[in-house]
């Protein structure tokens, strides 16, 4: 599987809810009322592959640090999204972490996902983090820190 393809996999998950919670989504009880309407959002744009939402929630000057060691930029990483060849089917956090300040925020944890890329199914397991980031009133991700994990 390209490298591209499954940050976005990954990064679709980065912030969802724990196992027991619904697909998708995640669960942001607790946080900030606007960081939390920001990152359900993100998650749809990512799940939906929504170049809008994306590039909303995206900061300009985002970076992704990729699987492989290679860092990818807003561009690079909203083209691999889009990708009309690669669908995830299933994705689950687990280990969450959230650690939130006046502006600006870290989630992560465990993330599992599978679906198809290419034509050909996959299964994967990763630690992650995403950094946000309150910028002129609203919240966007500045950073995403990705690496495969045990247990795939």
């Amino acid at each position: 599987m390209r490298a591209a393809s499954w940050i976005w996999i990954v990064a679709g998950a980065l912030i969802m809810a724990p196992a027991h919670a619904e697909q998708g989504v995640g669960d942001y009880r607790g946080l900030p009322a606007d960081l939390a309407a920001a990152a359900t959002a993100y998650d749809i744009a990512q799940m939906k592959s929504d170049r809008a939402g994306l590039e909303r929630y995206l900061a300009d000057d985002y970076t992704l640090a990729n699987t492989d060691g290679r860092n990818q930029d807003k561009a690079d990483s909203i083209a691999g999204s889009m990708a009309p060849d690669r669908k995830t089917t299933y994705v689950a956090i687990s280990q969450q972490v959230r650690k939130v300040w006046s502006d600006g925020a870290v989630l992560g944890g465990m993330v599992d996902a599978k679906g198809v890329d290419h034509g050909k199914p996959f299964a994967m397991r990763a630690r992650f983090v995403d950094v946000w980031a309150k910028r002129g009133g609203g919240w966007q991700v500045i950073f995403t820190q990705i690496h495969n994990a045990p247990g795939q």
